[in-house]
C-alpha cells in the first residue's frame, strides 16, 4: 500500500513541475537563463521523501554596440561585448571576450579573457589565458592565471601578488600612445556611421582629413586639365559615368583573379593596384571640385571657379557633411565610387578615336559629260557589292572601349540567366557557354552585339568578306583560348599593331568603329 500511496505521490509532483518551472522563469529582459526541476525519490524505511531541485543552466550573454556586464550575483556559460566593453564580476564557465573594447574581470572565469583592440584587467581566477591584442594587460592581487599571458602590442603588468602558473608572452612592441585613440574613432565616429566627430581624442582623425584635402587641392593645382574633364564629363553624362563606376567595382576584382592564376598576370598585378590608386585619388579630386563648382554656381550663379579653388570649396563642405550619423559614411563612399567610374570614363572618352573616312569625289569623274556619266552608272559593275572603304583603313578600337563593349555583355546574359531560373550561385558555370553563343549569333545577324552597339563597335573580316557561320564559330570559341591564359589573349589588344586579340588572329578579324548601327 506505501508503494501504491508513492506512485501516487510522485505522479502528482510530475505534474506539478511544468507549472512550477513556468512560476520560476525569468523575465523576459533579464539575462538569459533556463530553469530545470528534477525529483528525488527516497524510499529507505518505509518513508516517502520527495525533494525537488531547481538547476540553473546559464546561457551566452552578447552585447553589440554597447557595454556587457555581469552582476556579482549571476552566472553565465560566456560574456562578449562586440563595440563595447564587458565586465564580469559574476561568474562564467567558458570566457569573457570584449572586441572594440576593455575587458575587466573580477569574478571567477572558467577558460579565459580576452581583449582584441582593447586592454583586459584580471583580478580573479581565469583557467585558461589571459589575451589582449593591441592592448595592454593588468593583473591584480587577486588574479591567478592557469594558461598563458598573451599580448600582441602591448604591454603586461603584474602585481606582486598575482600568480601565474604560464608562461607572459610578449609579441611586437608597445605603439606609443596604445590604442586609445582607435577606440575613441569607433565609439564616436564607427558606431554613429559617420567618418568624423567633434570628441576628445579625435585630433589624429581631422589632422588626416585635413591633410587629404590639401594633397587633393595640390593635386588640382598641379592637373587642372584632367580635373576640368573629369568635372565636365561627370556634369554632362552622370548616368554613363555611375554605370561606369559600377561595372569597374565588378570587374575589378575579376581582373585581380583572372591576372594572379597565371605567373605571366601576377607581374601585372602591382601596375594595376598603382592605377586603380592613382584613379581613386584622381577621382576624388574631381567629385570635390565638381560639388564646389555646384555650390558656387548657387551662390554666385555661375560655375568659372579654377580647380584647386572647386577642391578646396568642395571639400570643406564633404568635412561637414561627414559629421551626419550615417549619412556621412555613405557620402564618403559614394564619393569614392562616382570619382572612380568618371575618371575611367572620361579615359574612355579621349581615347584617341580615327573618324570613318567618307568616299572622295575625283576631278575627273566630276568633269566627265552628263551622257557618259549616266553610261557608266548604267553599267553594272563586279566590284559594285565590295565595301566603300577597306578594312585597312577603317578606325581599330582599343583595348578599355572592347572591354566596356564586352562588361556590358556579361551584365546583360547574366540579367538574362538569373530571369530564366538559374540561380545565382549557378550562373557562373553555364555563363561563358551563353555569351560565346550569344556573341556568335550576334556576330553573324548584326557584326556586333549590344554592347558593341552601346559602344559603337563592330567586328568585320580583315579580306572585306561578311561573317559567315564557321568565322564566327571559330573566333567564339578562340575567346575561351584567350580566356584561360589568365586573359592574356584579351590583353594582347594593348600590344598589338592592329590591336587585335587572339580570338581575332585565329579567325581574322578586327574590331573598329562603326558608330550609328542599331538592333534594326
Amino acid at each position: 500500500m506505501n508503494r501504491i500511496h508513492a506512485s501516487l505521490l510522485v505522479a502528482a509532483c510530475l505534474c506539478t513541475l511544468p507549472m512550477m518551472s513556468r512560476a520560476q522563469e525569468t523575465p523576459a529582459n533579464a539575462t538569459s537563463t533556463t530553469t530545470q526541476s528534477s525529483v528525488v525519490i527516497d524510499t529507505a524505511d518505509d518513508h516517502l521523501r520527495v525533494k525537488v531541485h531547481h538547476e540553473h543552466t546559464d546561457q551566452d550573454t552578447v552585447s553589440v554596440g554597447s557595454d556587457a556586464y555581469l552582476a556579482p550575483d549571476r552566472h553565465a556559460l560566456s560574456l562578449v561585448a562586440v563595440f563595447g566593453s564587458a565586465t564580469s564580476d559574476g561568474e562564467v564557465t567558458d570566457s569573457v571576450v570584449s572586441i572594440f573594447g576593455n575587458s575587466r574581470v573580477s569574478g571567477p572565469t572558467g577558460e579565459s579573457s580576452v581583449a582584441v583592440l582593447g586592454n583586459n584587467y584580471v583580478n580573479s581566477k581565469v583557467g585558461g589565458e589571459v589575451v589582449a591584442v593591441l592592448g595592454d594587460v593588468e593583473l591584480g592581487p587577486l588574479a591567478e592565471i592557469e594558461g598563458d599571458v598573451v599580448t600582441v602590442g602591448g604591454t603586461v603588468t603584474q602585481h606582486p601578488d598575482a600568480v601565474v602558473h604560464g608562461s607572459i608572452k610578449k609579441l611586437f612592441g608597445r605603439t606609443p600612445g596604445g590604442f586609445n585613440w582607435l577606440h575613441t574613432w569607433v565609439e564616436h565616429c564607427l558606431l554613429l556611421g559617420r567618418p568624423l566627430a567633434i570628441a576628445p581624442g579625435l585630433g589624429w582623425a581631422w589632422i588626416l582629413a585635413l591633410s587629404m584635402l590639401a594633397f587633393y587641392t595640390v593635386l588640382a593645382a598641379a592637373l587642372p586639365k584632367p580635373i576640368n574633364q573629369g568635372v565636365n564629363t561627370l556634369h554632362a553624362a552622370p548616368g554613363p559615368s555611375v554605370l561606369t563606376a559600377l561595372l569597374a567595382i565588378v570587374l575589378t576584382p575579376v581582373a585581380f583573379i583572372l591576372l594572379c592564376v597565371t605567373i605571366i598576370g601576377i607581374i601585372v598585378v602591382p601596375f594595376l593596384a598603382v592605377a586603380i590608386l592613382v584613379i581613386s585619388l584622381l577621382g576624388n579630386a574631381v567629385v570635390l571640385a565638381f560639388i564646389g563648382r555646384v555650390i558656387h554656381r548657387l551662390v554666385r550663379g555661375t560655375r568659372d571657379l579654377s580647380a584647386w579653388l572647386a577642391v578646396l570649396l568642395g571639400g570643406f563642405v564633404m568635412l561637414g557633411l561627414y559629421l551626419i550619423p550615417v549619412i556621412g559614411f555613405i557620402l564618403y563612399k559614394l564619393i569614392g565610387v562616382l570619382g572612380f567610374g568618371v575618371v575611367i570614363y572620361s579615359l574612355l572618352l579621349k581615347w584617341p578615336r580615327r573618324p570613318l573616312p567618307t568616299p572622295a569625289v575625283t576631278p575627273e569623274s566630276a568633269r566627265l559629260p552628263d551622257a557618259t556619266q549616266a553610261n557608266a552608272d548604267a553599267t553594272p559593275d563586279a566590284s559594285s557589292s565590295a565595301p566603300a572603304t577597306s578594312s585597312a583603313a577603317l578606325p581599330r578600337a582599343g583595348f578599355w572601349i572592347r572591354m566596356g563593349a564586352l562588361a556590358l555583355d556579361i551584365t546583360l546574359v547574366g540579367i538574362v540567366l538569373a530571369c530564366i531560373g538559374h540561380h545565382p550561385n549557378g550562373i557562373g558555370n553555364t555563363l561563358l557557354i551563353a555569351l560565346a553563343i550569344y556573341g556568335a549569333i550576334m556576330w553573324k545577324m548584326k557584326s556586333t552585339t549590344i554592347g558593341g552597339i552601346i559602344c559603337g563597335l563592330q567586328v568585320i573580316r580583315l579580306d572585306g568578306a561578311a561573317l559567315d557561320w564557321p568565322t564566327v564559330t571559330v573566333r567564339a570559341l578562340s575567346c575561351f583560348l584567350s580566356l584561360v591564359v589568365g586573359g592574356l589573349g584579351f590583353f594582347w589588344i594593348c600590344f598589338d599593331q592592329e590591336k587585335q586579340a587572339w580570338h581575332d588572329k585565329i579567325a581574322g578579324t578586327v574590331v573598329v568603329y562603326a558608330p550609328g548601327r542599331s538592333l534594326v
